[in-house]
């Protein structure tokens, strides 16, 4: 579990932020967001005031990395990239979040490392991330300016045989009630533009591999885009299905076997494959999973399964 708790024993009267500092080695605006939130108790309460001096039984809170082997797949100084399974989270939500990549980022490049993007949790492929704090803060920015380029790989529902654009705002959901998507395809949304080519098809599946490339970084952009045209990412357990398995897959009552069998695949066939950025040098980067094999892909189309005519009838209704 990465948050641990440290328990010890102050003799001396010393300022917490102080006591932080010394003991793990941090800064003292590290120091102070660790009792910002919370995370530091002296004889069982939680301390509030960042000045106050402590003593007595004390404990804190702190993440400690715990690394499941995945290692980084390129490394400098400066950064280091990982291949990200699906099924992991890059940050934790919360305190007991069991595994997160931000152990194994913290566990191989040290305690000031930190992830410069965000992947969904069943997305895999490569993540970005910074050993130190100044290349933190270039990468981020690099992201945020779109001066990195991301190359995305999808299977999708259906035959593609021809590149296509599309082009359509994106605005989020603020009303759950009736449709389980996050975001919609809207004009008074924000501008969002996605390149697609087709890589290779797959008969058996009637799935069709796609190179996707993002121009704007709008929420569940690649997915709602292809579903926008009728093309759902396989294994997408919000958008391409119906209301109830939307709800099942987001309360956690969705087995594996009605996900294979009402999504078409195992997990979100989404891929991030590509990087390329500067950084004192020129970098272009791929994954080493190529993602053309078709593993946690059902045993039969989509289009065979009773739901496919009920997710056809949705798509007509949603685009607005």
């Amino acid at each position: 579990m990465p948050f641990v708790k440290d328990e010890f024993f102050i003799k001396e009267p010393i300022p917490a932020f102080v006591m932080l500092m010394q003991k793990y080695g941090i800064t003292q605006s590290e120091a102070q967001r660790i009792i910002d939130r919370g995370r530091i108790l002296v004889e069982g309460q939680r301390l509030a005031d960042k000045a106050v001096e402590i003593s007595g039984f004390t404990e804190v809170v702190i993440f400690r990395a715990i690394a499941k082997g995945i290692e980084p797949i390129f490394k400098t100084p400066d950064f280091m990239v990982f291949d990200k399974p699906s099924g992991v989270l890059v940050h934790p939500r919360k305190m007991d979040t069991p595994h997160s990549m931000l152990d194994e980022v913290r566990y191989y490049g040290g305690k000031k490392a930190n992830s410069t993007h965000r992947i969904d949790k069943e997305t895999s492929g490569l993540l970005l991330a910074s050993i130190h704090k100044d290349a933190e803060k270039f990468l981020k920015c690099a992201f945020e300016t779109k001066d990195i380029q991301k190359g995305y790989r999808a299977w999708v529902r259906g035959r593609i045989d021809n590149e296509f654009v599309v082009k359509e705002s994106i605005i989020v959901n603020d009303d759950y009630s009736n449709i389980k998507h996050k975001v919609f395809i809207n004009n008074q949304g924000k501008k969002a533009q996605t390149e697609y080519k087709p890589i290779l098809y797959n008969s058996e599946y009637d799935a069709t591999l796609l190179e996707c490339i993002p121009y704007t970084g709008r929420t569940h952009q690649i997915r709602i885009h292809l579903f926008h045209v009728k093309h759902p990412i396989l294994g997408d357990p919000l958008y391409g299905t119906s209301y109830e398995i939307a709800e099942a897959y987001l309360e956690q009552r969705l087995s594996p076997e009605d996900r294979l069998r009402y999504t078409g695949a195992k997990r979100l066939m989404l891929h991030a494959y590509s990087l390329s950025f500067e950084y004192r040098n020129r970098f272009f980067l791929t994954s080493r999973d190529d993602f053309n094999r078709c593993n946690d892909l059902a045993q039969k189309s989509i289009r065979d399964n009773n739901i496919y005519d009920g997710y056809k009838r949705l798509t007509n209704v949603i685009q607005i």
